[in-house]
């Protein structure tokens, strides 16, 4: 892939422009990390009364238990102040895809797929976690994986 950048002291924001031969998954791909993710913001997380600020590429999961949203890295498990449904929107477009109502699974970070059980997929995070894709989102799952 040719890469080539402009400068153009007249314009006001960043312009992108894609040229390709034709459309393919890599390309929508790398267009929707563009349009949707091009400076990831850490998050902000608690730890008792203290915020600490954590990267993205840093989160196992963020999940949904005895009702708050927790938030689980390999350096161990936060608060997060926020809902379920506002992380899933913040993060469109990126490698978190829920994968049940209570969960929200950063796929970067997933070391292991077992596919045998029925209308389940039992996946393993770093660290030994393990998560549960409901059946409802098996589908959205495989196809975020590719398979």
């Amino acid at each position: 892939m040719k890469v080539e950048i402009q400068i153009d002291p007249g314009l006001e924001e960043p312009v992108v422009i894609l040229r390709v031969p034709s459309p393919t998954e890599e390309v929508e791909a790398l267009a929707q990390r563009l349009r949707g993710e091009a400076i990831p913001q850490p998050f902000t997380v608690y730890q008792e009364r203290e915020a600490v600020r954590v990267s993205r590429s840093m989160v196992l999961r963020f999940y949904a238990e005895d009702k708050g949203v927790l938030c689980q890295t390999g350096k161990g498990v936060f608060t997060v102040r926020a809902r379920l449904y506002e992380l899933e929107e913040a993060l469109a477009g990126t490698r978190f895809v829920r994968v049940s109502n209570s969960e929200i699974v950063n796929l970067d970070r997933v070391t292991g797929l077992d596919l045998t059980l029925a209308g389940t997929i039992k996946m393993t995070l770093e660290g030994g976690t393990v998560c549960w894709v409901s059946r409802r989102y098996v589908k959205k799952i495989k196809q975020a994986l590719g398979l």
